[in-house]
């Protein structure tokens, strides 16, 4: 008998993944039997496929992951782009000056489409990374290549109030998300992890009847919408709280397993 929901949509971040990177063996478990029982799980996560593949190998993932904030669908297994959408670099560059013209000078760093994608970072711009990184001495060589989004950054505004200003300033010419601690974004106008993960489940021959999906961040607001059922983290931001149809535990205490066991126990 499969599960009452044939698709489990998680977050990376702060989700499936607790603060040290790894996944707990509980939820390992509870997803390894929700797949054995005929259920999908997929990957969705803001990280474009150039900051995750390191990750889901290191987990053994071998499904579809929907990267980029929606922007890209990767076949883990196969280690192949199969969908990748980009933003207009005029639109992101236009859009950046308007936000300045109410912020004043922005830390900006951007990512290259693809597979391997670089990350570039501008003067200013903080990142707590492993992974390799290239800084620009002038802005003007992120847009020397096709890229996925711009990331923003404040010396004194919040994110959440950063995120507001950019909409309030941009938002016609391109998407604005918070999705972690320093984390604000500028995305292709209308592009979401809801229309990524929609791409991924017609994949599967799924639809958002049959998904549940697992978020903790403003930018997993638009996948709540879309799936029949979300579920926040209680370490969640509050306004994807606000939105949820239920609170779990947190990342660090097997929240996602906790919902999962339930579900299959209701089989």
């Amino acid at each position: 008998m499969t599960p009452s929901y044939r698709l489990i949509a998680t977050d990376l971040d702060g989700t499936l993944l607790r603060g040290d990177g790894t996944v707990s063996p509980r939820t390992r478990e509870a997803l390894a039997a929700a797949t054995a029982a005929g259920a999908a799980h997929i990957v969705v996560t803001g990280r474009p496929v150039s900051r995750t593949r390191h990750i889901l190998d290191a987990l053994g993932y071998r499904g579809l992951a929907v990267c980029g904030q929606g922007a890209q669908v990767y076949h883990a297994g196969e280690h192949r782009l199969l969908t990748s959408v980009t933003l207009d670099r005029q639109a992101a560059a236009t859009a950046l000056a308007k936000i300045e013209a109410e912020t004043g000078e922005l830390a900006v760093a951007t990512v290259r489409d693809g597979l391997d994608g670089e990350f570039l970072m501008g003067d200013g711009y903080q990142l707590a990374t492993e992974l390799p990184v290239t800084r620009l001495r002038e802005r003007a060589e992120m847009w020397a290549a096709p890229i996925g989004k711009v990331f923003i950054q404040h010396p004194r505004l919040g994110d959440d109030e950063l995120a507001a200003v950019a909409r309030g300033a941009a938002g016609h010419l391109v998407g604005v998300v918070m999705a972690g601690e320093g984390i604000v974004e500028l995305l292709p106008l209308g592009l979401s992890k809801a229309t990524g993960l929609s791409l991924a489940a017609r994949r599967l021959a799924l639809t958002a009847a049959d998904t549940i999906a697992f978020g903790d961040m403003p930018n997993d607001v638009p996948m709540f919408g879309w799936a029949a059922h979300g579920v926040a983290m209680a370490n969640a931001h509050d306004e994807l709280k606000a939105v949820a149809d239920e609170v779990t535990a947190s990342n660090e205490e097997d929240g996602i397993a906790l919902v999962v066991e339930r579900i299959l126990g209701d089989r």
